[in-house]
């Protein structure tokens, strides 16, 4: 059918009909003013040289070019989590530390629908901006922001009425419980902005703005550092500090960007305008999106799942070791999905203006250089790690001892991790929820929780340090299957 058509043969219509259009314009234009139009065609090509559009064919230095501000983008939010996390340990306490790792997972598993709505969502409008529909892209975009506010607003109440009774549950008691509730109160009221900062990681990319996305990050990491620093280090204020220094920053990744796609003058793909409710729309992005929810959620879930089992087998010291290797995986992680949140829309748009060969290319591309990657950040982990250990925990001999070594065991994973993380966002921007979601769910719950729950029994506490690569290894085999099997619906293996 006209699925299988190379883009220049299908019938002028959409998109393809635009870009028609403007060949033909630009002949016009050549005709009459030859001299004038060769430097204009200079100074374009210059600028366009510079600027890259999702329509290009990517070579591997355009395709770096454009997914490094999203990895950036996710480095520089994992860096200033880890200052958070650095000034609590430092300042405030090693008690302290393990409340704010014991109680974090439950503001990240209620900020799950940001995740959701923005790589769903961003999918859904990347793939309409691919068909040549702008007005409707921005009455999706609007809508799927509006959608996350309000879910999202609702979730903060129930976990105010209920942070108490929840961080019990945890596990925790008395100092650790006090520390706990103090840190996730104020972590509650700023959920709506974490959700919507979330959110517009996707969305400047599907908007060609993937720079500015970076520096609104820049910003709001900059902000927390400071503030962290301040409130934390020099005036004291312990595990309040932290959590306010945390919301004032997320005022600026979550709400300065409002402004900025609500102004009609700017160059973005993508603006702010009146929308209707698209029920069907928002279930279709909610669906595409869940793999995203599902890997959030089961972070957060495995999260406590780890924190209970070593707040059994090592007390609070286990809990606090975890929280390091946490924040220090994070960056080594934050390279994998920066990628692939990147990449993204690069395979939405071309898929959805039926490019196959450009698909197929990108795919081929990706695989590779998350080979290399893989490798290096592995090798690169094993150097970094006592040096992390020590900033973090240096104060308690035996807690450095026991983080060192658990993140030794811990970092192999990062050889087989990336695969997984690309196979299910490579799924998600295709339009394929499902497989993605199916990657996601095994992946990151599944595998881990049965990991985390057996491998302690052969292993001791060293089994709980390698589950996740055992849940890793499980899920490549998984991906392995879905990469080959799915190519007869998307034909990504061919040119």
């Amino acid at each position: 059918g006209p699925d299988k058509m190379p883009c220049r043969q299908r019938p002028a219509g959409g998109f393809v009909a635009v870009v028609t259009k403007q060949i033909e314009a630009g002949r016009a234009l050549a005709d009459i003013y030859p001299a004038r139009f060769c430097t204009l065609c200079r100074k374009e090509d210059a600028m366009s040289k510079q600027r890259i559009q999702l329509s290009d064919h990517f070579t591997y230095s355009r395709l770096l070019r454009f997914v490094l501000p999203c990895i950036g983008t996710m480095l520089f939010t994992s860096i200033y989590g880890i200052v958070d996390g650095l000034c609590v340990s430092n300042f405030v306490g090693k008690t302290a530390f393990a409340a704010v790792n014991l109680i974090m997972p439950l503001p990240m598993l209620l900020g799950t629908i940001g995740f959701m709505l923005g790589t769903g969502g961003s999918a859904i409008v990347g793939i309409t901006l691919g068909e040549g529909d702008q007005k409707k892209a921005d009455r999706y975009f609007t809508l799927f922001l509006l959608a996350a506010l309000v879910s999202v607003s609702v979730l903060a109440v129930l976990g105010i009425v209920f942070l108490r009774p929840i961080a019990v549950l945890l596990g925790a008691k008395g100092e650790l419980l006090d520390y706990a509730v103090r840190y996730g109160r104020i972590l509650m009221v700023s959920l709506p902005t974490f959700a919507l900062q979330n959110m517009f990681q996707s969305f400047f990319v599907t908007a060609e703005k993937p720079h500015l996305g970076f520096w609104f990050t820049v910003g709001a990491g900059c902000t927390n550092m400071v503030l962290d620093v301040l409130m934390v280090g020099i005036w004291g204020w312990g595990v309040e500090g932290a959590a306010i220094a945390t919301f004032i920053s997320q005022l600026v990744g979550g709400v300065l960007p409002v402004f900025y796609f609500i102004d009609r003058s700017n160059s973005s793909r993508l603006h702010l305008c009146k929308t209707s409710f698209y029920s069907k729309v928002l279930r279709d992005a909610c669906i595409n999106g869940s793999s995203e929810l599902m890997t959030n959620l089961s972070m957060s879930l495995v999260n406590i799942l780890y924190n209970y089992q070593l707040l059994r087998l090592a007390g609070e010291n286990g809990v606090a070791a975890y929280g390091v290797i946490m924040y220090a995986a994070f960056l080594f992680v934050a390279v994998f999905v920066g990628y692939a949140v990147g990449s993204a829309p690069i395979v939405s748009f071309h898929y959805g203006a039926r490019n196959h060969a450009e698909v197929h290319n990108l795919y081929r591309k990706s695989l590779r250089l998350i080979a290399v990657v893989a490798v290096t950040l592995t090798l690169a982990s094993m150097f970094i790690i006592p040096c992390v250990a020590r900033i973090f925990v240096g104060y308690d001999a035996e807690l450095l001892a026991l983080t060192s070594r658990a993140f030794r065991l811990y970092a192999l994973s990062f050889l087989i991790m990336g695969f997984n993380v690309y196979a299910s966002s490579f799924f998600t921007a295709l339009g394929d929820g499902v497989t993605s979601a199916l990657i996601s769910f095994l992946r990151t719950l599944a595998f881990q929780v049965i990991a985390i729950l057996l491998l302690p029994l052969l292993l001791g506490i060293d089994g709980i340090w390698l589950a996740v690569t055992a849940a890793e290894l499980a899920a490549l085999a998984v991906s392995a299957a879905m990469l080959l099997t799915k190519d007869k619906v998307f034909h990504y293996r061919k040119a």
